[in-house]
């Protein structure tokens, strides 16, 4: 008789363990629809504005360089079962075309830099980390709205209260970020980080950034170039130079090295950090950027 007693509370604890899983309110919890972004940082601005039940994912994932991104055959599966594809743009991915056509997928393809007036120059082409200015992002941020919109009309009301939310915080810590860095001398913002990602950065806020790399990371920079970097590094006196998230740091540490400038950080260039990491949102990408900065020329 015990045994038995043991057995069905057995049964009874097993039973209320999978009751949420096998329930009807469970496969309510399921998303109601998939958006996959092309990377980690045009993810996290998607979820601020996506409703409630659809969820968001990137092909990209944290602390990846989208620019020598190879995609997968799983990632080609997930983007066949999205309902609808984010990309930044301006050849950033220059993956995806081929990508979508491969996969077979047949909805909207959102670009969300669409009517940015991008940074261009000389043989480097248009300059596509326009994510880098908070101004810009508010082009995103409008474009992907208006995508979630048409995809999802009846949810409008909830999307656009999204929207504002997100930008009134947007301009919170763009106001935060002028504060911060305007506490540095105009003449001692001149810093070096890897590739050139961060133009629209230094547009918004009047820093001078130099670096080895262009627009893109496909290719190493000649020796001829970081030879010219080192002795602009001794001749303007450049205060701090930084790695980046998704680049090895040994030819910046050899430029420091060489030019008898100071590693100052990391930079969150193209990529998210990881959950709990000091750039784990869009948002906190920016405030730990500027802070980080701020702190290096100051010292």
């Amino acid at each position: 008789m015990n045994t038995m007693i043991l057995h069905r509370r057995r049964t009874l604890l097993l039973g209320a363990a999978l009751a949420p899983w096998l329930s009807p309110a469970s496969a309510a919890q399921e998303p109601t629809a998939r958006v996959i972004a092309s990377f980690s940082i045009l993810a996290d601005i998607a979820r601020e504005l996506a409703p409630p039940g659809v969820e968001v994912s990137s092909l990209v994932g944290i602390d990846a360089d989208a620019h020598v991104y190879e995609p997968s055959p799983a990632d080609g599966r997930r983007l066949a079962r999205a309902d609808l594809v984010l990309i930044n743009g301006l050849g950033f991915e220059g993956w995806i075309e081929r990508m979508v056509r491969v996969s077979g997928y047949r909805g909207p393809v959102v670009v969300a830099t669409q009517g940015i007036r991008a940074r261009t120059g000389g043989h480097h082409g248009i300059d596509p980390h326009a994510w880098q200015d908070l101004a810009m992002t508010r082009r995103y941020v409008a474009n992907l709205g208006e995508a979630f919109i048409q995809r999802w009309p009846d949810r409008r009301d909830d999307i656009e209260r999204r929207s504002s939310d997100y930008l009134a915080r947007m301009d919170r810590l763009d106001r935060q970020v002028r504060e911060w860095l305007d506490a540095v001398p105009r003449a001692q913002r001149r810093v070096i980080t890897s590739h050139d990602a961060f133009g629209y950065f230094g547009a918004a806020y009047g820093v001078d950034f130099l670096a080895p790399q262009g627009w893109n990371t496909h290719s190493e920079p000649s020796a001829a170039a970081v030879a010219r970097l080192i002795r602009q590094i001794r001749r303007d006196g450049v205060r701090a130079i930084f790695v980046e998230n998704i680049s090895d740091p040994r030819l910046v540490e050899r430029i420091a090295r060489e030019g008898g400038a100071q590693v100052g950080g990391t930079l969150y260039s193209d990529a998210l950090s990881a959950p709990g990491g000091p750039a784990a949102s869009y948002l906190g990408l920016i405030e730990h950027n500027a802070k980080t900065l701020a702190s290096a020329l100051q010292a």
